[in-house]
């Protein structure tokens, strides 16, 4: 850190761009609250979200790597409103050649870019009828489908069902969601977005029907899952779900070790890597049939393959309730402290988000090893093969994070994917630092290391959807900078034991329902009491940068018996609290923290730091936790 001359301080306070009206501009929310979303940022008395249950039977074919299957949905029209068609999310269409999607993948390496000159992806439907066979009239639209109704649905409990024919082709790649990886002893085939799933409709835009392009995520209505996968009898099925039938899919052997692992804290071998390649460790038939379900989730994903070492071990609720870690690798995957560990990371990375904020919901967590880099479903994430150690805890960590935001707390990924992404990065560094005596934790000794990062002048704010920033800027936006802001708020700004309580609140009244920003800004401010319009305002919806600087330290009447005066300058648009340390000529130190209302009606602050010698140097954030774009005018040197 270099020093500060006084040249500097004076061109540097002639130049400040803060505007504290615009920073405290008390109006922030543009609407009330109302009967669905209270002003104080929990669910209204009146508030109503719709449901979609799905019961699907589907078969993998390892020849053609195709998928085929029939759904049928239920759904129920709980809004105020009657529905006269129902949207629904065609995501596998994402994978034709002319896909809206990939029009916009830029040319160069892009996580998202998945079609070719010959892959030719997408959904292909067929049978599309209610339950009183009425066959149905539709229109697809790129990753969408409008299905009319026969007769508007009824508000408050309308009810309809319809069923259909789906097939396609799984992608090799598929935007890093889904995929197929070649092992020694076979494909792993990691499958998701695999059904027509109905989009949600809101109290806030009615249908969400923003398309799919790769980069946002998901957004999905809650309901009860009843899945049925055939698939090869060599094959291992792992699902996001509760298995029904493991004495019909196992092998004795392996329904023993399974149901041990049901009950061990310690890691279960229930298929060796030395039994993958014996024909005999599965049973001796041409298909078998998994059967699952899940209640109250959003999404159901599986993965089937002829390679998979599988293990397990018992997951502790603080409840008493028990859940089955499961890992699922090849044995290319195994060893050098690599996958044979994600078990032991999956019950960590569960047990701790489990008792810290909310009890896990879901009967499973199953990690699978795929070319998924890292990717997320309710009970069950894609993890990178060939990840191992550090890495591998914080991919198995981050995903199954996300079981917090947005499985259990249902936000609108497409459109806020910092909601999700940001809210998991936040919790992540929390359990890194938990996990297992800190053996991943590094410490970072200037936090603020990341500023300039943060808040380069090319990037968009944090509230632009996924689809609306550049693709190079979606790790800073999505992730890291609503996770720093989280923390800072956290550690810096509220405090950890009220934050930790106001956000435990959050994810309990928001569970299984569908936030938006300001609901979590309101829930905010109304549980610890204070007004944040300026850190949302200057972090998440605008791109403004902190720059603190010491213009002055002189002493009270000339003499420093009488203690110091330390005059402080805010030089850009965000503000901040401040934390000064002094050093005296014996060496002592002190410390003073000021509140960021110094800053609610002025550029400039004076304050007195209670001292009876002279200072030596006097510094502006001595622990560098915040993001301040110019270290350079934080420090005061004696001459």
């Amino acid at each position: 850190m270099g020093l500060l001359l006084w040249s500097t301080a004076t061109q540097a306070q002639n130049s400040s761009i803060y505007d504290y009206t615009e920073a405290f501009n008390p109006i922030f929310y543009t609407q009330n609250g109302t009967p669905y979303r209270s002003a104080n940022g929990k669910p209204g008395h009146a508030y109503w979200q719709n449901s979609a249950d799905y019961a699907i039977k589907v078969s993998l074919d390892d020849k053609t790597d195709g998928v085929a299957g029939k759904v049928t949905i239920t759904y129920t029209n709980n809004s105020p409103d009657e529905l006269s068609f129902i949207w629904l999310q065609l995501d596998q269409n994402l994978f034709h050649q002319d896909s809206r999607g990939q029009a916009v993948v830029p040319l160069e390496d892009s996580r998202y870019g998945s079609a070719s000159s010959t892959f030719n992806g997408g959904f292909t439907l067929d049978n599309i009828r209610f339950a009183d066979g009425t066959p149905a009239k539709y229109a697809i639209i790129d990753t969408r489908m409008r299905l009319e109704l026969p007769a508007s649905l009824k508000p408050q409990g309308g009810q309809i069902s319809f069923d259909l024919d789906f097939s396609y082709t799984v992608p090799e790649y598929g935007a890093d969601r889904t995929g197929i990886l070649p092992t020694q002893n076979g494909k792993i085939y990691a499958i998701a977005q695999w059904y027509p799933r109905v989009c949600v409709y809101d109290d806030i835009i009615g249908w969400n029907t923003e398309p799919y392009t790769g980069p946002g995520e998901f957004y999905l209505e809650f309901g009860d899952y009843t899945i049925e996968v055939t698939a090869p009898a060599n094959h291992i099925v792992v699902a996001g779900g509760e298995l029904l039938n493991p004495e019909e899919v196992w092998t004795p052997e392996q329904l023993k070790r399974y149901q041990q692992a049901h009950k061990s804290d310690k890691t279960v071998i229930i298929r060796s890597a030395e039994e993958v390649a014996n024909p005999a460790s599965r049973p001796n038939k041409s298909t078998l049939t998994w059967k699952y379900k899940l209640q109250q989730a959003h999404d159901f994903a599986w993965a089937s393959s002829t390679a998979f070492i599988i293990d397990g071990a018992k997951i502790n609720n603080p409840s008493g309730k028990t859940a089955l870690a499961l890992s699922a690798y090849p044995v290319e995957s195994n060893g050098n402290n690599a996958w044979e560990r994600s078990t032991e990371y999956t019950k960590a990375s569960i047990e701790y988000y489990s008792n810290k904020w909310f009890e896990y919901p879901y009967p499973v967590a199953v990690n699978v090893a795929s070319n998924v880099g890292g990717m997320e479903y309710p009970a069950l994430s894609f993890c990178g093969h060939k990840a191992r150690g550090g890495s591998l805890w914080g991919v198995t960590d981050h995903e199954f994070g996300h079981n917090w935001f947005p499985m259990i707390v249902g936000s609108n990924e497409r459109l806020h994917g910092w909601m999700d992404e940001g809210f998991n990065t936040f919790i992540n560094q929390l359990s890194t630092e938990a996990f297992n005596k800190g053996e991943y934790h590094r410490r970072m000794g200037n936090r603020n290391s990341i500023t300039p990062a943060l808040f380069n002048d090319n990037l968009e704010p944090v509230m632009s959807s996924p689809q609306n920033m550049k693709e190079r800027n979606i790790g800073i936006l999505v992730y890291y900078k609503p996770g720093f802001g989280l923390r800072l708020l956290r550690d810096e700004i509220i405090g950890a034991e009220r934050f930790d309580k106001a956000f435990r609140n959050y994810i309990a009244a928001w569970a299984y329902k569908h936030p938006t920003p300001d609901d979590f800004f309101r829930t905010m401010e109304n549980e610890t009491g204070e007004n944040l319009s300026w850190f949302w305002r200057g972090w998440f919806q605008n791109n403004w940068k902190l720059d603190q600087a010491i213009s002055n330290v002189d002493y009270e009447n000339f003499d420093a018996k009488n203690g110091a005066r330390i005059t402080i300058e805010n030089l850009q648009k965000l503000p901040m609290p401040v934390v000064i340390e002094a050093t005296t000529e014996s060496g002592k130190k002190v410390r003073k923290k000021l509140p960021v209302e110094v800053w609610q009606r002025n550029q400039t602050w004076t304050f007195k730091l209670d001292t009876t010698e002279p200072l030596t140097k006097v510094v502006i954030d001595p622990d560098q936790v915040y993001p301040d774009i110019n270290p350079d005018n934080n420090v005061w040197q004696k001459k």
